[in-house]
């Protein structure tokens, strides 16, 4: 029975070392015979003899021209190339002249350039095309001046500006311009898809200049300090964006991988310890404003007929013993005074009455008081205000009617 046994392990083993040697030959001749194809199908495939295509199918395209030196082009054309072509020669730079005094023996009055940005050609009717911008770019201009993409020259006429929304339309001949820009819908960017910049970052050295990024934000709110008295006048809604924005690409076009635009260029946040963040003025927002301007030369908004301070900006004892505030409220709008025959004074407010309500929406400061007036009503409406007086609430009803506005 033993003898049974260590037979049986002598013939397992032979078996075993049989199979292995086998496996092992195998092995050596897939690994031979790939090698051998690995080899052949290049020169194969250079002489047409296989009958399919062995090129990897993102391989950028080579197209070998027939000089005898053999230059090789590659085609590199891509949505956004498409983009920047199709919108491209719609940006333009804009140049504010403003006159100014010089000279050594004696003072002369002469134009000089003081500063430049950019602006988007949105619309050509008969031999005029109109031009949309920043308001701060022809701020204080006595003179404007437009530059192509192809370097030529024509002036231009602003035709109205709006510093609220900093939004601004200039006017020049049509003869020269070749593009007109194509709006899109900003109400309905996703965030994170593509969004390219074009504009005159550094004046027009860098004339066209095109960066490229994503949509990083909706909606952002941003104060603004209008009047420069270091309050917020204002709140911007802007769109974020990565896309690098420097000084000169102002009122230059954000677009979208269409070719759409999509927003107006207008501020950037410049802080060592902030890089990537540049703000578009949405082009749904604009239009409105666009229209007005190209209309009437001003934006037509509803005017109450006070000027305001925001509570939070008055000292509290002034608080309690001018405003008379219950001491729980500690918010909305001080009337510091009334403009005779105004829909304010109609309706019966007076000075130190506090407004901490608007068609049922807390008022909580000057900003938010602006805001439902100038986004949410139009001149003939009525609008209907709870406010403090002598530490009582009350309740009135204004309406509305238009005038060209001054920063209070």
């Amino acid at each position: 029975m033993g003898y049974y046994d260590e037979d049986q392990q002598t013939r397992y083993q032979q078996q075993k070392r049989g199979k292995g040697g086998s496996l092992f030959s195998s092995l050596a001749g897939a690994v031979i015979g790939g090698l051998i194809v690995i080899f052949s199908v290049p020169t194969l495939a250079e002489f047409g003899a296989l009958p399919y295509d062995v090129a990897p199918k993102n391989a950028v395209e080579h197209v070998v021209e027939s000089d005898e030196n053999k230059n090789v082009s590659v085609n590199v054309l891509t949505g956004i190339t498409e983009a920047v072509e199709k919108t491209g020669e719609a940006v333009v730079g804009i140049t504010n002249i403003q006159s100014g005094r010089s000279g050594f023996w004696f003072e002369t009055s002469q134009n000089q350039e003081a500063g430049t940005g950019s602006g988007v050609i949105y619309k050509v009717s008969g031999d005029k095309a109109y031009i949309v911008s920043n308001y701060h770019v022809v701020e204080g201009a006595s003179e404007l001046e437009v530059t192509f993409s192809d370097g030529k020259k024509v002036p231009a006429t602003l035709v109205g500006g709006d510093q609220w929304t900093d939004l601004a339309v200039l006017e020049i001949e049509s003869e020269q311009v070749k593009t007109v820009a194509e709006f899109g819908d900003s109400d309905q960017l996703q965030i994170g898809e593509p969004a390219i910049a074009i504009g005159n970052p550094l004046g027009l050295t860098f004339s066209g200049s095109v960066t490229q990024g994503i949509i990083s934000g909706l909606e952002r709110a941003i104060p603004v300090d209008i009047n420069q008295d270091g309050v917020p006048d204002w709140q911007a809604e802007v769109l974020q964006t990565d896309a690098a924005i420097n000084p000169g690409n102002s009122g230059g076009a954000l677009v979208n991988i269409d070719g759409q635009v999509i927003g107006i260029n207008s501020m950037k946040i410049a802080q060592s310890s902030v890089e990537g963040i540049g703000l578009a003025i949405p082009i749904n927002y604009a239009v409105p404003v666009i229209e007005d301007l190209e209309q009437y030369g001003e934006v037509k908004r509803p005017y109450m007929g006070v000027s305001l301070s925001s509570v939070n900006e008055i000292p509290v004892r002034y608080q309690q013993s001018t405003l008379k505030l219950p001491e729980d409220i500690n918010f909305g709008v001080a009337i510091l005074e009334i403009v005779p025959n105004s829909p304010a004074a109609e309706a019966g407010l007076k000075e130190y009455d506090v407004v901490v309500e608007m068609d049922g929406v807390q008022i909580k400061d000057a900003v938010d008081l602006r805001k439902h007036l100038y986004n949410e009503k139009d001149a003939g409406q009525e609008l209907k205000v709870k406010f403090y007086r002598d530490g009582k609430l009350q309740e009135t009803t204004l309406m509305l009617v238009e005038e060209n506005l001054e920063v209070n």
